[in-house]
């Protein structure tokens, strides 16, 4: 599915308008036809319901005005509060608004205060329609639209928001001040940011999209983004060939583990088996390696000179710059540690090694103490897969300044240093270095937990040693990672869901995308 930013539909709109010689009105006329189409779908079950619609004086507004046309021709009992003066509105809005009965019409302006009559018709309705200002809010609410809001949130009606709930602002997903909560946001042409990011999607509901007539033609050009979801995904897949043999897919080497951080070491190597490696060998600090030999059955183990530390040495370098000839991708970092010694070690592979890798913990936190060292590397396909504080780190930036812009801040590292970029979070931001974005769809609260980093680290790695594109083993294994995750919460719930736990259902989620059928309907 295609995700745009805000100004990007507005764009569309004024094209399809102005280029095409569609009339503002037929779009608006498709926009609320549609949206009244969907409120009858969930809601009509019986005559006679009473539905409340809060209008603004923009084209939003204009939009619900054309639902409270369809609905009474349905024989509903619609009541329209107009949070602005008559004169002030204009356009196709005002074509829309005359045509409706003048007793189910009442004007409260921008700058007064809701009745205490209209609070009680907000109360009292079955259905409440958010049609106040859509996708062009840029600051928090005040006055009249706030209360508004308010009234909405606390009303027992089902509440259905018109192309984005008041209050998101469409292209960040940030709230602003206060947000309506609907059960169902019917949005136009295509789905903006606003509706999948957080914290804005835990207030969209189910999103259904409704064809407005915009071109065709428009839709592809449109710049945007990828939402990943199952249909989009399956397609990916590769399928077993029947003569395969281990050697088919591909051998991953991954650095990594500490003492104190075997597990880490186990959970990457340990998953990137469950993806589908032919052959995982582990290179580890040489005094763990005992253990390791134990947490990890199917991957072989590399011991790696630590001079009994149990922490990586220099030495290492020259021992792995001898085991890497025949292997396919390499992953490092998961719990090797900030020592300086394992910072010249990820320095040295990241400027020496041209194999595809993926760079995740402290391999990250040693890029962040020289960046420039992604300038000199020898590998084309490189993966960085940072949580808000390192990717922080690496910017050298504040974790909010990154939280507040995540699509632009990995956009803009990938472009600059021709890497991949996974930056990880509640919707998963993947930019590639030409400037492609992705945003992932899969996933629950239940992967917040320890672990769940390094099981990406492994699923990734082993995507690029099976041969898939860098870009399609980023949304991938983002998506299945996700995916595993959903899994585990659908058959336990989210609390106390483990790294292990998801590691298990990689499989499950692989083959679910395997056996996808061809007329899947992907759920809103």
């Amino acid at each position: 599915m295609k995700i745009v930013t805000a100004h990007t539909m507005q764009e569309l709109d004024r094209r399809a308008i102005n280029e095409y010689g569609i009339p503002g009105r037929d779009l608006m006329e498709q926009a609320g036809q549609g949206c009244a189409e969907h409120i009858l779908a969930a809601y009509g079950t019986r005559r006679s319901k009473r539905v409340v619609i809060l209008a603004g004086k923009g084209n939003n507004g204009g939009d619900g005005y054309v639902i409270a046309r369809c609905l009474l021709e349905k024989e509903w009992q619609v009541l329209v509060i107009v949070l602005a003066d008559r004169d002030s509105i204009h356009g196709d809005a005002e074509t829309n608004l005359v045509r409706l009965p003048e007793e189910i019409v009442s004007f409260c302006p921008g700058d007064g205060e809701l009745t205490e009559k209209h609070a009680d018709d907000i109360q009292q309705a079955d259905v409440l329609v958010d049609a106040l200002l859509g996708t062009g809010l840029r600051s928090d609410l005040t006055g009249v639209y706030l209360e508004a809001v308010e009234l909405i949130n606390t009303a027992p009606g089902k509440v259905v928001a018109v192309d984005i709930p008041t209050g998101i602002h469409g292209t960040t997903g940030r709230i602003l001040g206060k947000t309506v909560h609907a059960n169902m946001t019917v949005t136009f042409g295509i789905a903006k940011l606003g509706h999948v990011l957080y914290p804005a999607a835990e207030h969209v509901g189910r999103l259904v999209i409704v064809d407005i007539g915009i071109p065709p033609q428009l839709m592809q050009e449109a710049v945007g983004y990828d939402f990943l979801n199952e249909k989009l995904m399956a397609p990916l897949v590769k399928r077993r060939d029947r003569q395969a043999h281990k050697g088919t897919y591909g051998h991953c080497l991954i650095i990594a583990g500490s003492t104190g951080k075997t597990g880490a070491a186990a959970l990457a190597a340990n998953s990137a088996v469950r993806t589908g490696s032919g052959l995982v060998t582990l290179a580890v600090p040489e005094s763990l390696n005992q253990i390791l030999e134990v947490k990890t059955t199917e991957a072989m183990t590399l011991p790696l000179p630590d001079a009994g530390s149990g922490h990586l040495t220099t030495h290492a370098i020259a021992l792995l710059e001898k085991y890497l000839p025949g292997k396919n991708a390499l992953a490092i970092g998961p719990g090797i540690d900030r020592r300086p010694a394992g910072v010249t070690v990820v320095q040295n592979l990241v400027e020496n090694i041209a194999l595809p890798m993926v760079i995740d913990a402290d391999g990250l936190n040693a890029l962040a103490e020289d960046t420039t060292v992604l300038h000199r590397r020898r590998s084309q396909n490189i993966v960085l897969t940072p949580h808000p504080g390192e990717m922080s780190r690496l910017l050298g930036s504040s974790i909010p300044d990154v939280a507040a812009i995540r699509i632009s801040v990995a956009q803009e590292f990938a472009r600059t240093f021709g890497v991949y970029v996974v930056l990880k979070g509640a919707r998963t931001i993947i930019a590639a270095p030409n400037g492609m974005a992705a945003i992932n769809g899969s996933g629950n609260p239940g992967m917040a937990s320890g672990g769940m980093g390094d099981v990406l680290t492994g699923i990734i790695v082993s995507l690029l040693g099976q041969g898939y594109s860098t870009w399609n083993a980023c949304r991938l294994g983002v998506f299945i990672h996700g995916l595993a995750g959903d899994l585990v919460a659908m058959e336990q719930g989210e609390i106390g869901m483990t790294a292990t736990d998801l590691m298990a259902r990689i499989p499950l989620a692989l083959n679910r995308l395997l056996n996808l059928p061809a007329n899947y309907h992907q759920p809103a």
